[in-house]
């Protein structure tokens, strides 16, 4: 890994997801720059980054290494990988491949950090496909240390491999998929979660906090040890026929967003940002949460860096 470890890397898009993957892949060792359209928003990053080595106990040295710029010539074209972490909007995502396909070394790995957008609907204008890959990471990046890898062509498995070398000699798991579908695994698997807590909410089988307590309380405490096939697994797989039987026939099998969903939104109800979403808010109680999580993931982050 070392040859990996000196990589010229651009990162375009300087928010919370932005920043979270450039600091990491300078954290690695690599030479990164960053682009944002915003000046504002590139003027932020120091106070970003300073965040982030506080959280993981570094002592800032990846910053030195890290450069920003709102030319997006200027950080692309000497690039050996690009990862895109703008906007979730396929129109805006297709816009900045057309131009990394006519800026970029062609030897440049082509990277979506789409939370959900099928890779080869965001490759349409790249003329080598081969080299545009999906890299899905989860927020923050720098965090939580899973990146999905998706593939969309099939000539792109020297690409796939290289780009999960890079990612994984700068501290993430990344895990291989191998066809491009909307919302990729883990994505997958969440929003189904959270369409059935929705659905027994709008039922009125229990409120929000309640369902939140049950996946805290129960079931979720053991996800971070033993993934749902593997408690399957073993406890034996007729159990879970057995439950399934009884079960998947009641599970909610909504096809489009739920209407407690969109009657929230229609009435100003956004989450913690307006006081008010599935639950109520307070500022204070907002915070406690933001906080709660960040230094719960620090503290795993710090924790894989001991073991590893």
């Amino acid at each position: 890994m070392a040859g990996e470890n000196r990589l010229r890397i651009g990162v375009v898009g300087s928010g919370r997801m932005g920043s979270g993957i450039a600091y990491m892949l300078a954290q690695a060792g690599n030479a990164v720059s960053l682009f944002d359209t915003d000046p504002a928003s590139l003027e932020l990053l120091p106070e970003r980054f300073d965040s982030i080595a506080g959280l993981l106990g570094h002592d800032g040295a990846a910053l030195r290494r890290i450069n920003s710029s709102t030319d997006l010539a200027t950080i692309v074209q000497k690039a050996d990988m690009v990862v895109e972490a703008a906007p979730e909007k396929l129109e805006l995502k297709q816009s900045l491949f057309s131009q990394f396909d006519e800026l970029t070394p062609t030897h440049a790995i082509l990277a979506s950090n789409t939370s959900a957008i099928p890779i080869a609907s965001i490759a349409k204008p790249v003329r080598d496909k081969s080299r545009v890959i999906g890299t899905h990471f989860w927020n923050p990046p720098h965090l939580i240390r899973l990146v999905e890898v998706v593939q969309s062509d099939p000539d792109s498995g020297p690409v796939i491999a290289k780009a999960m070398a890079i990612l994984g000699g700068a501290g993430w798991t990344p895990v291989h998929l191998k066809r491009d579908i909307p919302g990729f695994v883990g994505n997958r698997m969440q929003h189904a979660l959270k369409r059935e807590a929705i659905a027994l909410v709008a039922a009125g089988v229990c409120d929000a906090e309640t369902v939140d307590t049950v996946v805290k309380m129960g079931f979720g405490g053991r996800l971070g040890v033993i993934g749902p096939l593997e408690q399957s697994d073993m406890l034996g797989l007729e159990l879970t026929q057995n439950i399934h039987n009884v079960l998947l026939p009641d599970l909610d099998v909504t096809p489009h967003t739920q209407d407690h969903l969109n009657n929230l939104i229609a009435e100003g109800k956004l989450g913690m940002k307006t006081g008010e979403g599935f639950r109520s808010w307070t500022e204070e109680q907002a915070d406690e949460v933001r906080n709660r999580l960040d230094n719960f993931l620090a503290e795993q982050a710090r924790k894989m860096a001991r073991n590893n």
